[in-house]
């Protein structure tokens, strides 16, 4: 029989030993930058005050083209699936898997009773017509999806929309692809309830601040805000939100984008170079997903070489001889990609 995937299990726990380099989590490298870290540094000033989100979701709201009602400051992402489930009734929920597996849980530590739709490598991990039943009416999914590293077009997603329906977007690595140009964030004209969900980890290097946001109708982010304790996010994360929303912090996101996608494209072309490593679909992401045989064994064996990648296993729809590898620079690529050939089981 077999068991079920540890939704609690993140890459953070694969890189929780010294001296080990990390190709297991999705941040990118050298980050926060010092900018970003002297703004931070000087909130340590206002930590009497109690914190005020006003400046920061306007920034968000402006940032995205929206009214400021349709903006949520949370902290990180998780806790806006966290929410949405708190707050939301579905009869019939879905979760597109493989994919972030936070959504998942948190449906099921509310009660919920979750149906998983388990795209099929076969097909790129790609969304297909009927994929969705017509009966669902919470439906989430991630674009780019974690951890194929697939990149949905918009329009097979907003073909989601429908009356009676809440469709969650996680977007929390959109803006690792340049440009964006899938994104809903911006979108308010769908049928049904359309949440974005947006995350500054992972391009600004923040996970140990927690910081994200919710897009979507007012009414329904009026319910989350009623949902959160009083101030949710903290005076620091809210200087980052409003600093990281500002034209000069995009633009140095979009060049950070399209140094992620020059070394992705080097990544792919070393790792074809390998026998028996294979990647399904065309990576859009910070990070590619492989399927190799004898994966858990390989990844532990690299672990002992000094390098550590995500195990594929903890995630529904994959299993043990799958792993998401984070991009790096060329030169960390190479060094990789030479330990993983003397890695590859043999034949």
């Amino acid at each position: 029989m077999t068991s079920e995937p540890d939704l609690r299990h993140h890459g953070d726990a694969e890189v929780r030993a010294p001296g080990l380099v990390d190709l297991a989590v999705n941040v990118r490298t050298g980050t926060p930058p010092a900018w970003l870290r002297a703004r931070l540094a000087e909130t340590l000033g206002e930590l009497a005050a109690y914190p005020d989100g006003t400046a920061a979701r306007a920034a968000v709201a402006a940032r995205h083209g929206r009214p400021v009602p349709e903006v949520l400051l949370t902290s990180g992402a998780a806790e806006a699936f966290v929410l949405l489930a708190r707050v939301l009734r579905p009869r019939h929920a879905v979760v597109v898997h493989p994919q972030f597996t936070e959504p998942e849980a948190a449906l099921r530590d509310a009660g919920h009773a979750v149906h998983r739709v388990l795209l099929a490598a076969r097909d790129g991990f790609r969304l297909t017509p009927g994929a969705v039943p017509e009966e669902a009416d919470l439906v989430v999914v991630g674009n780019p999806t974690n951890p194929t590293s697939v990149l949905h077009p918009a329009g097979a997603l907003t073909a989601l929309a429908r009356p009676g329906r809440t469709l969650v977007v996680d977007e929390a690595f959109m803006d690792t692809a340049p440009g964006e140009p899938e994104s809903l964030a911006a979108v308010r004209d769908l049928p049904g309830r359309v949440v974005v969900l947006r995350s500054l980890t992972k391009t600004w290097g923040l996970a140990g601040l927690r910081i994200g946001y919710v897009l979507g109708p007012a009414e329904l982010v009026a319910e989350l805000a009623a949902a959160q304790p009083l101030w949710p996010v903290s005076t620091p994360a809210l200087a980052a939100a409003e600093a990281c929303s500002a034209p000069a912090a995009l633009a140095e996101a979009e060049q950070a984008a399209l140094a992620v996608a020059e070394d992705r494209r080097y990544l792919l072309k070393r790792l074809a170079e390998l026998p028996g490593v294979r990647v399904h679909g065309e990576a859009a992401s910070s990070f590619v997903l492989v399927e190799l045989a004898g994966a858990a064994a390989v990844r532990e064996r690299l672990r002992t070489a000094g390098f550590a990648v995500r195990r594929g296993d903890t995630f529904p729809g994959l299993g043990p001889d799958w792993l998401r590898i984070a991009v790096r620079d060329a030169a960390t690529t190479d060094r990789f990609v030479a330990v993983l050939a003397g890695l590859l089981p043999a034949g």
